[in-house]
């Protein structure tokens, strides 16, 4: 008899402590595959809004001003113009979901960005973090962090020679008359 109570309370507890739970952490889930398809389309300039909820909220580098998932395309593409090509480059990188202790799910992307400037081909690397909160499979928010300041003085350099170059030209043909 003791040996049969012994046994059931040892059944119960290997029962009880078998008991699955939410998984809090994990790299592999939907939304991460909702991740991987909008970073991959982001490579290929594939802009897709679909992933996003019409109430979704964008931003860039700042908390203030956010973006509708039609602005952060418009974003993208204004900004494609500059780039020979651009692009996350695949190796190392990093995904992850987490559910918060207040049930949001997040997942976190981190990754290296390379592009290369149409303007004088200098190639530019940037470490990015990316984090998306999900609500019924859709993203609601986007934030990203990174320091555009290779880019925008890339950009400055670019324009300044430009100027240089046109002075230089205006010059020639002044000189020549």
């Amino acid at each position: 008899m003791i040996k049969n109570i012994f046994l059931f309370v040892i059944a119960v507890s290997l029962f009880t402590s078998c008991e699955t739970k939410d998984k809090r952490y994990t790299q592999q889930s939907p939304e991460i595959d909702t991740v991987k398809q909008l970073i991959s389309n982001y490579n290929n300039k594939n802009y897709d809004i679909s992933m996003y909820a019409d109430t979704s909220k964008t931003s860039y580098n700042m908390y203030q001003k956010s973006l509708t998932p039609e602005e952060t395309i418009a974003y993208h593409k204004a900004n494609d113009h500059i780039y020979a090509s651009r692009g996350f480059i695949e190796k190392d990188q990093e995904y992850e979901m987490v559910v918060t202790d207040d049930g949001k799910t997040w997942v976190n992307f981190w990754s290296d960005w390379k592009g290369t400037l149409a303007g004088n081909n200098q190639e530019i690397f940037i470490p990015i973090h990316l984090t998306y909160q999900f609500i019924d499979g859709k993203i609601v928010r986007e934030s990203g962090y990174w320091n555009a300041s290779q880019v925008m003085l890339a950009q400055e350099k670019i324009e300044k020679d430009a100027a240089d170059m046109s002075d230089i030209e205006d010059t020639s043909e002044t000189d020549a008359n």
